[in-house]
């Protein structure tokens, strides 16, 4: 009977977790970004536009618009980049919609009003505003959304089924 040297067994165990995690991994990002962003855009379907008392808090080119064009660009693209990122289609570009979508929230919204130092400005890394700002889950967000701009959907994903079919009717033409 043979035993697995506690190196063996590591780099088995690595091996199996990293197949796994190229299904998994950017799924479970997928998820629940797709989850808070679904939320965020269906509270802005449903509720009243408030953006109209951050008109002078948005960067160009967003502040030479309408509020009403950016509620519901807002709306749409985290809708539209919700369902995109569950199904993994056009990961990538929901992904980078996301991410430009949420630094402007952040910038527009979620940083403190006025801060003068790092240790000000940390204040506000805090999920609820205590007149400091409130930027850490969007800040979560873009860390959680940088994979997936960078990396794709991972294998359980529209993106990987519809690469495949193109890899195989490109080997076919080929061949």
């Amino acid at each position: 009977m043979s035993t697995l040297s506690p190196t063996t067994a590591h780099a088995s165990l690595a091996q199996r977790l990293d197949r796994t995690g190229h299904w998994l991994a950017p799924l479970g990002l997928r998820a629940i970004l797709a989850w808070e962003f679904f939320e965020a855009g269906r509270e802005k379907l449903f509720g009243v536009n408030w953006f109209a008392e951050l008109t002078d808090k948005f960067p160009l080119p967003f502040s030479l618009l309408d509020p009403s064009v950016n509620w519901a660009m807002a709306t749409w693209i985290e809708l539209i980049g919700a369902v995109a990122l569950l199904l993994g289609l056009g990961t990538r570009f929901a992904a980078f919609a996301l991410l430009l979508l949420t630094l402007v929230a952040i910038d527009a919204v979620h940083l403190p009003a006025t801060w003068s130092s790092f240790a000000e400005l940390w204040q506000g890394y805090a999920i609820t505003d205590k007149g400091f700002g409130n930027y850490k889950l969007p800040l979560l967000f873009l860390l959680m959304l940088v994979p997936l701009l960078f990396n794709g959907a991972g294998r359980l994903s529209l993106d990987h089924v519809i690469t495949e079919m193109r890899r195989k009717r490109a080997a076919t033409r080929a061949g």
